[in-house]
C-alpha cells in the first residue's frame, strides 16, 4: 500500500483495479435497467389506459376507430358510458354481490387463518406437526378437483347458487395459505417476548390480541391483499355457484359479452371499474404487502 508525504495510506481512486467487465456490469445494473423497467411498466399500463379512454368515449366512435384517436380528438370524451352503466340493474346488482362475497371471504380468512396460524406456531396440541402437514397439503390440490362433490354438498345444503355457498368455497380454499403465510410469521416472533407476556398475566387470547396481531400487520396486509385479488378476479367458481340473482361483475361481464354490438357502452366502464378496485386496494396497502412477503426472507 502506498502512503503519502503525510504518511497516510493512499486512497485508491474509484474503479482502480477493477475490470472492464466489472464496471460494464455496474453501469448496466444502475440506470440502463432503471430505463429498461420504466419501459416495460410503461407498456404493462397501456391496456389499462386504453380502457379507461375507451370507457370515456361513445359507442359510435368505439366503432369507427381506435382509443388512441383521442389524444387528437379530446372533445369526443364523455361520461355517457357510466351513466348508462349506473342505470343497468344488472351491472350495479353485480357489483354489489362482488362486495358482498369479496369483504366475507377475505374478512374471514384472515381471521381464521391468524387464530389457526398462531395455535400453529405457539400452542401445544397432539398432531400439531402432522396437522400443519396436512393443511400444507391442501396447498396443492386444485379447484376444479372440488367442484362437483361441493356443488352437491351445497345443494343437499339448500346454499348453492346462493352468496354465502361462494362465501363458503373461497374461504375453504383460501384458508391453507392463509395458515401456511401466518404460521410461518408468527414463528418468527421471539419466544422471549412471548414469555414476558405471559409472566405479565397475559392469557392465550389476550396474548394474541394485543401483542401478536399488532407485530403481524405486514403479513395480515399481504395475506388480505392476496385473497382479496383472487376472490374478486374470480370467474370460475361465481360462474358455478352462482346465479342470476348473486353472479358478480364477472360473470355479468361475461353474459354481457354475448350482446357485445348492443352493450359495447356498458362493457367498456364495467371492465374498468372491475379492474380498477383491486388496483387501488393494492396500492394503497403497497408498502404492507411488499414487507410481509419479504418477512421471514432474512434471519
Amino acid at each position: 500500500m502506498s502512503l503519502t508525504k503525510a504518511g497516510v495510506p493512499a486512497v485508491p481512486a474509484v474503479g482502480a483495479g477493477q475490470s472492464l467487465g466489472s464496471r460494464l456490469g455496474q453501469w448496466v445494473s444502475g440506470g440502463l435497467v432503471r430505463v429498461f423497467l420504466i419501459v416495460v411498466g410503461l407498456f404493462w399500463l397501456v391496456p389499462t389506459v386504453g380502457l379507461l379512454l375507451a370507457s370515456l368515449r361513445s359507442p359510435r366512435d368505439m366503432a369507427t376507430d381506435g382509443w388512441w384517436t383521442v389524444f387528437t380528438e379530446p372533445s369526443h370524451l364523455t361520461f355517457d358510458a357510466y351513466e348508462t352503466l349506473l342505470g343497468n340493474d344488472d351491472i350495479t346488482g353485480s357489483l354489489l354481490n362482488t362486495v358482498y362475497i369479496t369483504v366475507p371471504a377475505t374478512v374471514l380468512v384472515v381471521v381464521i387463518g391468524s387464530l389457526a396460524g398462531y395455535a400453529f406456531a405457539w400452542m401445544e396440541f397432539p398432531g400439531r406437526d402432522w396437522w400443519f402437514l396436512a393443511v400444507v397439503g391442501l396447498l396443492v390440490v386444485p379447484v376444479q378437483v372440488a367442484l362437483i362433490p361441493i356443488a352437491e354438498l351445497f345443494g343437499n345444503l339448500g346454499i348453492f347458487g346462493s352468496l354465502t355457498g361462494v362465501v363458503l368455497f373461497h374461504v375453504g380454499f383460501g384458508l391453507p395459505f392463509a395458515v401456511f403465510l401466518l404460521r410461518n410469521f408468527f414463528a418468527e416472533i421471539p419466544r422471549e417476548l412471548l414469555e414476558a407476556a405471559r409472566l405479565d398475566g397475559a392469557g392465550e387470547l389476550r396474548l394474541f390480541v394485543r401483542v401478536v396481531m399488532p407485530l403481524a400487520g405486514p403479513a395480515i396486509a399481504a395475506l388480505g391483499i392476496f385473497q382479496f385479488l383472487w376472490v374478486w378476479n374470480d370467474m370460475l367458481v361465481a360462474l358455478i355457484f352462482t346465479d342470476s340473482g348473486s353472479q358478480p361483475i364477472t360473470v355479468a361481464l361475461q353474459t354481457q359479452v354475448r350482446q357485445f354490438g348492443n352493450n359495447i357502452d356498458v362493457l367498456a366502464p364495467g371492465a374498468f371499474i372491475s379492474m380498477v378496485v383491486p388496483l387501488v386496494v393494492f396500492f394503497a396497502f403497497q408498502r404492507q404487502f411488499v414487507s410481509g412477503v419479504m418477512a421471514g426472507a432474512v434471519k
